[in-house]
């Protein structure tokens, strides 16, 4: 029988954490950053957080939190199309879990939609994700604490000191906030996340905010 799910019995599956390791172990041994529990466990938080701070209900909050913790599992079969790939996967194994049919496709449909290449917002679930998703570049992505030479994402990575996802909502601004060092530059980091901060100003819009990326006290896309 359908029965509301929790992000604390996500969490807990033993297929969904399996899915979650090797996905993470996946991309490891290609050379990118850190996709696992902590990237999980960052893009849920947040994925919740800009549905809470803007007054959505606690079913869209929740949903949000589980499409956050498992969006990446596709990345278990491979990085091209990982999003449809999980969203494909999550199917038969939420609606085995008893979640109903109504919030199976809300959480596949965001997952589903979460890369800038191929994703179309069409709903607030998907907005947060996208959102939480491109906003974790921190230091404590890059795998083993040190960034291999002549790597782009782990030198920007590893550049970035602090981040800060926060929601304005009398203003209807999310900020995102990063302070980063001169192990890289505010170019490489536009480098890299050109097509996810248009994608971020795209989910901002669907939720009726703008969206600003502030690095180092300047504001980039304000």
């Amino acid at each position: 029988m359908p029965q509301t799910m929790t992000l604390d019995r996500i969490r807990t599956d033993p297929n969904l954490r399996t899915l979650i390791d090797a996905a993470n172990q996946h991309l490891a041994a290609q050379g990118f950053t850190d996709h696992g529990e902590r990237h999980a466990g960052f893009v849920s938080r947040f994925a919740s957080e800009i549905l809470r701070c803007l007054d959505y209900d606690a079913r869209d909050v929740e949903l949000a939190a589980i499409a956050g913790y498992v969006h990446d599992i596709g990345n278990s079969i491979s990085r091209v199309n990982h999003g449809v790939s999980g969203a494909c996967m999550l199917f038969p194994l939420l609606l085995q879990m008893g979640m109903p049919m109504a919030d199976v496709l809300a959480v596949v449909t965001a997952v589903g939609n979460h890369d800038e290449d191929i994703g179309v917002i069409t709903s607030p679930i998907t907005a947060a994700l996208v959102i939480a998703d491109k906003a974790d570049a921190s230091r404590s992505r890059v795998r083993n604490g040190t960034p291999e030479p002549g790597d782009i994402h782990d030198r920007v990575n590893f550049a970035i000191e602090r981040n800060r996802l926060s929601v304005d909502k009398p203003r209807r601004v999310i900020y995102h906030r990063i302070e980063m060092d001169a192990t890289s530059s505010i170019m490489e980091y536009l480098t890299i996340y050109m097509q996810r901060l248009a994608m971020c100003e795209r989910a901002a819009r669907f939720l009726a905010c703008t969206f600003e990326l502030n690095i180092n006290g300047r504001s980039i896309n304000g």
